[in-house]
Parts: structure tokens; sequence; C-alpha cells
């Protein structure tokens, strides 16, 4: 890999690093299945890579990995990245100890099986151990150029797909099949697979907020809430569109319009919230007022989730954009403008868009 992936590699490992106080070393332990941090930290887009561990110091990264990742390993490593191909128990332990005894090492105990946490313990001897896993979110709020590209990119097929799934609403299909033709036509753009389960929802099943596909046909005047994402190169995106057209000449028309506008002026009032140095808090409060007061006040309370979340390498990438969150928003960090409004017995909208932060406002990706 060429430099700009070892600047990006060496930028992470700082930014993390940063947020740890007398951590020497980091440990990304893959059990049989793969930490999200790993990928984040290599790169890799290929692999497996059970029971492999990475250990980062400031500057480096060492992967212990076996003879049967090693090949894919080496085909995707850049000088940031040292591989070492592990044959055996004793040359593993051999290789943790000359890294982490007597320091004080990091572990993401988010992720980190028991087992694997002890093993480290006991064979490596490490003076201290802290969880990393508030370190590593943190430095994966905000994003290099790349992850950027891959969460835009993945954006696109989303919105793409979006735009060609009306064409399949047909009276009588399933919120279980739409879901499948959803997922088809996202592969077909090129999503390497769905950041989340797809969420469809007809009529009243659109008021529940994380409703799962179910058998549930769609009726002639029923709304559609379709809830989805994309992954490029293992980023995610998270986008929501409400179908509201088919509901026209139905007695719920008049009202599910309004609830159609009031949270597109919900979410337009968050994005102009969102921008580099404003309160994380902000946006959701600027939506939960505008929904509140609109129309005299009778979807007050209806909206019962947080206004959105950071997007990354996993779907929930770490932060949130709710009334309690603290801090501030920084350049190039990305999260979800989500506001819905959801009323039991009748239906539900919601509209979301991936966001990207600027100095200068925020941008839907």
């Amino acid at each position: 890999m060429n430099n700009q992936y070892k600047n990006a590699v060496s930028s992470k490992i700082k930014r993390i690093f940063s947020s740890t106080k007398g951590v020497e070393r980091i440990i990304i332990a893959n059990s049989n299945s793969m930490d999200p941090n790993f990928r984040y930290l290599t790169n890799f887009s290929s692999g497996l890579f059970e029971g492999s561990f990475l250990i980062a110091s400031k500057g480096h990264l060492k992967l212990l990995t076996s003879n049967l990742e090693y090949d894919t390993a080496v085909m995707q490593v850049h000088d940031a990245i040292e591989v070492v191909k592990i044959t055996g128990r004793e040359q593993l332990i051999k290789e943790l100890s000359s890294e982490v005894s007597g320091k004080a090492i990091g572990l993401n105990y988010s992720f980190i099986p028991y087992s694997i946490y002890s093993f480290i313990k006991k064979a490596a001897k490490p003076n201290t151990i802290t969880d990393a896993y508030p370190a590593l979110l943190l430095a994966r709020l905000v994003k290099d150029e790349k992850e950027i590209s891959y969460i835009r990119k993945a954006a696109a097929i989303t919105k793409k797909a979006m735009a060609s799934i009306e064409e399949r609403f047909r009276e009588g299909i399933t919120e279980e099949e739409l879901a499948l033709e959803f997922d088809g036509l996202s592969a077909s753009y090129g999503s390497s697979g769905p950041s989340f389960r797809t969420i469809v929802c007809f009529g009243q099943n659109a008021a529940l907020p994380h409703h799962f596909p179910s058998k549930r046909r769609l009726g002639d005047k029923d709304e559609v809430l379709i809830d989805a994402g994309a992954t490029v190169n293992g980023y995610c995106s998270d986008i929501t569109r409400t179908f509201i057209e088919r509901c026209r000449g139905s007695p719920k028309w008049e009202r599910i319009k309004i609830m159609y506008d009031t949270v597109k002026e919900a979410q337009d009032s968050a994005i102009d919230k969102i921008k580099a140095g404003n309160t994380l808090s902000s946006p959701h409060i600027a939506a939960e007022n505008m929904i509140n007061s609109a129309e005299g006040g009778i979807f007050k309370g209806k909206f019962i989730h947080s206004l959105g979340h950071s997007v990354g390498i996993e779907v929930h990438d770490g932060g949130s954009l709710s009334p309690n969150s603290k801090g501030e928003m920084e350049e190039n960090m990305i999260f979800t403008a989500e506001p819905g409004i959801y009323i039991k017995g009748f239906g539900g909208v919601r509209i979301e868009d991936d966001i990207l932060i600027t100095p200068k406002g925020g941008v839907k990706l």
C-alpha cells in the first residue's frame, strides 16, 4: 500500500493514544469474529483473521496471525504494519510477552472475551490493563478522506436503491419480500452487504421505529417506511425514506402529509445546527422543538428517540446527537439526522440522511 494508507493508519493510532493516559500498547484481539477496530486500524478489506492479535504502539502496528491468514495479510500490508506468522501457542506467548510484559496495555473491553483477556493477563504479564474502548470510539468519530469517500459511496448506493425500490411496490408483497428486493438492488449497485438488517414497515407498523420486516402484506393505501444501509470497504451508510404518496386519496392522507412535512422541517432545522463548533445536543433540540410546536402541538412527545448517531466502520459508530450529548461537533465527523413522528395504531414518518460536519455546516452525503 502507498504512503496515503500508511499516513492514515499512523493518524488513527495517534488519535487513539492521544486520549489514553500512560498506555504503552493497545491490543485488538479477534475471537471467532473480527473486532471492528481491527479493520479500522489495518484498512484490510479481505480476510477473517480469527484468533489474530493486532498490537498497536505509537506509530506502529504488529499483527500476530496464523498460517491460514498470513498470505492474505501480506497482500494488503503496508509500512505501518509488521506481520508475524504464528505457528503455535509458545510462539504466540513469546511474541505477546516481548511486546507487553511489564507494560501498561489497553484492551477493547466491549469486544474481547474473558478467556482471551485472561490468557493475555496470565501469559504475557502486562503491568496494568485498562479499557481502551472509549479511546477507540473517540478516535473513530473524526473521519479521514478515505473513510469519508467510502461512506459517501455507501450513501449514494442506498439513495439509488431508495429511488428504485418504489417501482417494486405492489399490493400483496410482504415486508420481508420487499426487504429482500431492496437488499438485492443495493448489492447490484455496489454494496458489499447491508450495514444492518433492512427495516421495512407498512402502514401502522411504521409507528414502530425498530420494527423488523414481517409477513404483513402491503395494502392499497399503506405508507411504506424503509430504513437501510449499504457497506463499501467496510464503511456504512444509514438512510430512511417514508413513501406516503400511496396514501393519497385515503382518509389518512391529510394527517400523514402534515406529519411528513413536519418531519422534513424538523430535519432541516437539525441540519442547520450541524456545524463544527456547535454543541452535540443542539441539532436534536432544534428538531424536537420543531415537532413539539408544529400544528399547535398535536405531535408533542411523538419524537421518541435521539436525532442521530455517528456512522463509520459500524453503523452506530460511538457518538450520538441526543439532548444529553456532551461536547462539540468537529469537522469530518459524520452523523445521521433522523427525526420522526410515530402514532400508535396509525403509522409513522421518519426521514434520515448521513451528514458530514464541516466548518460551514452540515452536508448530506
